[in-house]
């Protein structure tokens, strides 16, 4: 079954097509231009470079949240209008599974990190090693997505005690405070795999998809774990 994954979660946008576990074609750019001119170009190229056409396609995966409210609206809306089209059915991924994936097999715990502004990140831990060859599992989530400060989630780390390894945009805001203040052996993903990476949405899109944890376009919906900074000023009554 081909795959075609997206991320547009954060400042990384990127797609690719898998052909079940086979990675085709992969596309990434990360340099500040705004994904609604790069994702669908993005898109074509991918499916062009993997000689897929739309209609060959059985799934789609996205990143789902949380993450940059403009780039999830947008992955949001073609993925929609992909899978209306199409007809086939939409893995949603959590944006933190998502980028765990990147580091499938490592017997540390994995803490994506993305940085949420305002000293707070957008993480949670998990374990993604390798399991059983024959088996394709889920991350095992030892902390589910959240919002919260840095300190709070170096302080869980420190409370478990285990090795970490740190990937995400937010490793380059706060590698100062982690390394001041993590008491566990930590280390920091390489660039190769340290930001979100299309391939890793789609693998695990066909993880989901084999335990059924797939959902109509109509109603998939992005994830954003806390309200927008118009929605905040808003409810301050500053939405002048």
């Amino acid at each position: 079954m081909k795959i075609l994954g997206i991320d547009s979660s954060g400042m990384t946008a990127s797609a690719a097509v898998l052909d079940d576990d086979k990675l085709i074609a992969e596309f990434s750019v990360n340099n500040k231009r705004t994904h609604s001119e790069t994702l669908m170009p993005m898109i074509d190229r991918v499916l062009t470079a993997s000689e897929t056409e739309p209609e060959e396609l059985g799934l789609l995966a996205v990143a789902a949240g949380p993450g940059s409210f403009t780039g999830l609206r947008i992955g949001a809306a073609l993925i929609k209008g992909l899978g209306l089209a199409l007809d086939i059915p939409v893995a949603a991924i959590p944006t933190l599974e998502g980028l765990a994936m990147n580091l499938w097999g490592t017997d540390r715990i994995v803490c994506p990190i993305i940085d949420a502004r305002r000293n707070q990140v957008y993480t949670g831990l998990y374990h993604v090693s390798a399991g059983d060859r024959n088996r394709r599992e889920l991350p095992e989530v030892v902390l589910d997505q959240t919002a919260c400060d840095i300190s709070e989630i170096v302080g869980k780390i420190n409370e478990i005690g285990e090795p970490v390894i740190f990937l995400g945009d937010g490793v380059t805001v706060f590698r100062e405070y982690i390394d001041n203040n993590i008491n566990v052996k930590c280390d920091y993903a390489p660039a190769g795999s340290a930001l979100q990476r299309a391939a890793s949405v789609a693998g695990l899109g066909l993880i989901y998809y084999e335990a059924g944890k797939t959902v109509s376009s109509d109603d998939f919906t992005p994830v954003y774990l806390r309200p927008s900074q118009a929605e905040r000023m808003k409810a301050n009554g500053n939405n002048q």
